[in-house]
């Protein structure tokens, strides 16, 4: 069903809380469904030619500036007029941990990720969430996903990097609150589950690769 319902530029139309948007991400759109489908290729009657338009749509809907790359939440010529995100659910990290298993003899492809997992380093740790979804955690992920797939130290440096910041988000935010935040994909343990990766250096997604 999912796959029928793909549209011919390779995105789905969502109907999500009253309103039908195209979302690129991973957390409502485009790359979170990829990854679904492409995590299943037993379910597929042509897994090659779902990577193949994939990865082209990923080109096609990048935001590309030096050597790094993000992608909006829309695509272009959409209601949103809004600055692209960095974050897992909708912006660069999410894209690049969806779809960092895809293609892997495409050096365009790889570089394209790469260049995602550039723009999530310069960007910083996100300021107000040290979780999942659209938090410091999420984003360290992408990190992950890049040294699966390149074998490049510098992107669990990097991993490391954002986890220790998210535990001392996580630390900082509960001082300040009185009390954590306690969900998978908003809560605190999202910076416990990316040290946890980055100690045994995996890239697997809480909630979604380890089901």
């Amino acid at each position: 069903m999912l796959l029928a319902r793909r549209e011919s530029d390779g995105l789905w139309t969502q109907d999500l809380y009253g309103e039908r948007p195209r979302y690129v991400g991973a957390g409502h759109g485009f790359a979170g469904n990829v990854r679904a489908l492409h995590g299943a290729p037993e379910w597929l009657d042509d897994a090659a030619a779902l990577e193949a338009q994939a990865v082209a749509a990923a080109r096609a809907l990048a935001i590309l500036d030096g050597p790094t790359a993000s992608w909006p939440s829309l695509p272009t010529g959409s209601r949103s007029g809004a600055p692209p995100r960095v974050q897992w659910c909708h912006g660069a990290a999410g894209v690049v941990t969806s779809l960092a298993g895809l293609a892997h003899g495409d050096e365009r492809h790889g570089a394209l990720l790469a260049a995602g997992g550039e723009l999530v380093w310069r960007a910083g740790p996100v300021a107000r969430s040290a979780g999942l979804c659209h938090g410091t955690a999420g984003n360290g992920f992408a990190f992950l996903a890049l040294l699966e797939r390149t074998g490049d130290e510098r992107w669990l440096a990097r991993a490391r990097a954002f986890a220790m910041h998210a535990l001392a988000q996580v630390a900082d935010l509960r001082a300040a609150a009185g009390r954590g935040r306690y969900t998978l994909f908003t809560g605190d343990v999202g910076a416990a589950l990316l040290a946890a990766a980055c100690l045994r250096g995996v890239a697997a997604f809480p909630g979604l690769d380890d089901l």
